[in-house]
């Protein structure tokens, strides 16, 4: 199953990821484009590398990814990583503790903290009170 790589659909996720609407894109190409332009562009499979390159400039993306991205690919590898507890990158992304339980371990540590201080505020109470002779 050696689908070819949708060009448009590539344009588009970019895009989207960019937080770049269609419009702003026709705008940045030029007088001749329209935000119905850049939607007819986006169904495109196979664009242009001269046009690819126009939009990797305004997006600052390279040609490349618009040719070389498959999404079902990045799924794929994505799925493999997250679901066999590997590790990418020396990041595991599995991480052996509970988010919760971090807050809770840093929650007891302030108490901790604040406990050792009002422990101290005693002590230094009760010294300042001997040397007033109280």
């Amino acid at each position: 199953m050696n689908e070819k790589i949708h060009h448009g659909r590539n344009i588009k996720r970019f895009r989207e990821m960019m937080g770049i609407k269609q419009e702003a894109l026709a705008h940045e190409l030029g007088a001749d484009w329209s935000q119905k332009k850049i939607s007819l562009l986006e169904q495109k499979e196979e664009v242009e590398e001269e046009l690819l390159r126009q939009v990797g400039e305004i997006l600052r993306i390279p040609v490349e990814a618009f040719q070389n991205f498959d999404e079902e690919q990045a799924i794929n590898i994505i799925a493999n990583t997250f679901d066999n507890g590997s590790i990418l990158n020396g990041i595991n992304h599995n991480p052996t503790f509970h988010p919760i339980d971090k807050l809770i371990q840093l929650h007891e540590e302030k108490i901790a903290l604040y406990e050792r201080m009002l422990k101290e505020k005693d002590e230094m109470m009760a010294r300042l009170e001997r040397l007033l002779g109280r």
